[in-house]
């Protein structure tokens, strides 16, 4: 029998939904069209390497076809490159594609997710997807971790805990000997995560976290409760492709696997990350000039007495408070996009020369009254 339509209709409650999600925050990406420039997703402003694009025009032949669900051509290339048994690996549509799956396979209803904060704004809701209670752990002065907070802060009922180095969007990064001694207080039942999806830009610090290596170094000597996470999609400049790997203990690897969404890491991707790895010279250097461009927009921006945390990532961080909104809105006046945290700071990415000399001089424009309280920009013309 067809239920009646319209007046005579009798009204309906709808699908039964999950109430508690009501106040998840929407994730607002963006993309910047061809009037605008974009530094705002901590994108790379390089197209991926020639080698990388004919790669991938050879590909779209078998477009007909799902991928390889395995990626066992990947996988074995980035196992030979960090040293590390096949079985350790898994893929991911992007490292927080990975970021789902890890807190599927260690939370339940009631458990806990800790995060530093602020920290990577999608960590909170993806926990509550599954039911998780999230404990957010202040930064430090500095805009850094608080590594020994974030260890008093695990409970019987801590599950997960994510250590982003460089954080995003802060750009601070945790040393290898802080992560060690924080990985010591740690009960080796709660699962670790170090997300450095920016970790190719970090090469001129000292004692620099290689979640890679000290992962690689606990799973020697028994020690599984550590993963670390990697992307394509900043230094190597496929963020448009979606792949990310973690590298973990074989039995996390293969949790990681089970809840996986079938073919969720496509041919194309895979293609064109294995070529990447084909073009390391040429990845290193664009990493390499990013690097030098990041110091030398923050260099201006201090000369300009702006408060700018040392980065390791692709982007800074202006921590200008509740002027972080006005001044998002200034950039947009002068066609540049940044990314704004309400009552906290921007973050901007670093981009070509030209687009950071574009965004130094609406800087350069925007005049802040007292300690960027009341901030204005000043008229265009």
């Amino acid at each position: 029998m067809i239920a009646p339509s319209g007046p005579d209709r009798p009204p309906t409650a709808g699908p039964r939904v999950r109430t508690d999600l009501d106040g998840l925050p929407l994730f607002r990406g963006s993309a910047a069209g061809a009037a605008m420039i974009g530094l705002d997703c901590n994108e790379s402003p390089f197209a991926p390497p020639a080698a990388v694009q004919a790669a991938l025009s050879g590909a779209v032949q078998g477009l007909n076809r799902y991928p390889d669900h395995s990626s066992a051509e990947l996988v074995a290339r980035l196992a030979e490159r960090h040293g590390v048994p096949p079985a350790t690996l898994c893929l991911g549509p992007g490292s927080v594609g990975l970021c789902v799956q890890l807190i599927q396979i260690a939370c339940a209803a009631g458990d806990e997710v800790i995060v530093p904060w602020r920290s990577f704004e999608v960590y909170p809701s993806l926990a509550a997807t599954a039911g998780a209670v999230v404990r957010r752990v202040p930064l430090t002065a500095e805009h850094a971790l608080d590594l020994p907070a974030m260890a008093a802060a695990i409970s019987d009922r801590t599950r997960l805990v994510f250590v982003c180095s460089p954080n995003n969007p802060t750009g601070t990064s945790v040393s290898r000997s802080a992560v060690e001694r924080f990985l010591a207080a740690v009960p080796p039942d709660v699962l670790v995560v170090l997300d450095e999806a920016y970790a190719e830009f970090t090469e001129r610090e000292a004692d620099p976290l290689d979640g890679f290596a000290l992962v690689r170094d606990r799973l020697r000597q028994g020690r599984t409760n550590v993963v670390a996470l990697r992307t394509f999609s900043k230094a190597y400049g496929l963020a448009g492709l979606r792949i990310g790997y973690c590298l973990s203990a074989p039995p996390v690897a293969e949790l990681l696997g089970r809840v996986a969404v079938p073919y969720a890491v496509g041919s194309l991707a895979q293609r064109a990350a294995v070529a990447a790895l084909d073009c390391e010279r040429e990845v290193r250097e664009r990493c390499r000039h990013l690097v030098d461009e990041r110091e030398r927009v923050r260099s201006a921006l201090l000369d300009a007495g702006r408060d700018v945390p040392v980065s390791g990532a692709n982007f800074l961080w202006l921590p200008i408070g509740s002027a972080a909104e006005v001044f998002a809105a200034h950039c947009r006046e002068h066609r540049i996009l940044v990314k704004a945290f309400p009552g906290e700071g921007v973050r901007v990415t670093v981009g070509t020369a030209a687009e950071n000399d574009a965004f130094l001089a609406a800087a350069a424009r925007f005049a802040p009254a007292g300690a960027y309280g009341a901030a204005r920009p000043t008229p265009l013309g």
